[in-house]
């Protein structure tokens, strides 16, 4: 199956001692010590992210990394490496800076390959962001539009409901936006090809939505999510309303 999970935020990065989102896509790859390789491109390869990533994974994984702002890659092939993995990890940071480094050394072609050929990809913010075929950014301050690499034919937003997201995703909408999906911290969407699966969260109240334009009106429908720290609690169910946005 072609997987993609994308978080709103989460995971080892954002959730210190709260592994329900990295183990619930783990449990995706099926595999009891999964290959996991980790691309901290957005942050510029940092150096915490990386140690943090690392104590997170290693036992419970087979850890790796690739850098592209180092001169040691952290892997001789970056081709063989990446499909030779049962998960993909993109971390978070600038979805510019990300998207240019990775298309610069043709990583874009190579996720998509690895990605058809059932490697399960995941990431949070920048991580998230990157799979669909439009998102809006806010790293640099100002949030703005930004295309993807497109394996998801959707719009995404992340970190939804901070500051000038949420009405920033829904102009853009209106501006001609492909409809899309949009996550709160602790909130992950799974895609299988390009369908949404399910939503998940290591939050009790963490939430995503699905959101529409109609006319001048955008439709936001609160999306029905599974806590993963206690399966007996039934989903939150769907709701919808639609709000008029000023020109």
């Amino acid at each position: 199956m072609k997987q993609i999970v994308a978080f709103g935020g989460g995971g080892f990065s954002m959730e210190s001692g709260n592994p329900l989102l990295d183990d619930y896509v783990m449990g995706l790859t099926g595999s009891a010590e999964p290959k996991v390789c980790f691309l901290p491109t957005a942050s510029g390869d940092a150096d915490h992210y990386l140690v943090r990533f690392y104590s997170t994974f290693r036992e419970r994984a087979k850890p790796s990394h690739i850098s592209f702002f180092r001169r040691e890659r952290g892997v001789p092939d970056v081709r063989s490496h990446l499909l030779a993995q049962d998960m993909i990890y993109v971390g978070g940071g600038s979805l510019l800076s990300l998207l240019g480094v990775w298309r610069a050394h043709g990583v874009d072609e190579i996720l998509r390959e690895a990605w058809e050929s059932g490697v399960v990809m995941c990431g949070l913010s920048a991580g998230s962001l990157c799979w669909f075929s439009e998102a809006v950014s806010g790293y640099h301050g100002e949030v703005n539009r930004v295309p993807g690499m497109g394996f998801l034919s959707h719009s995404n937003a992340v970190h939804y409901c901070e500051g000038d997201r949420r009405a920033a995703f829904h102009k853009s909408l209106l501006d001609g936006m492909a409809h899309g999906y949009a996550a709160e911290d602790g909130a992950a969407l799974r895609f299988v090809g390009d369908e949404l699966a399910e939503v998940v969260s290591s939050r009790p109240e963490a939430r995503a939505y699905r959101l529409e334009r109609r006319a001048n009106l955008v439709r936001e429908t609160r999306l029905a999510t599974r806590y993963l720290g206690a399966d007996a609690v039934p989903p939150v169910l769907p709701v919808s309303f639609d709000q008029r946005v000023a020109a």
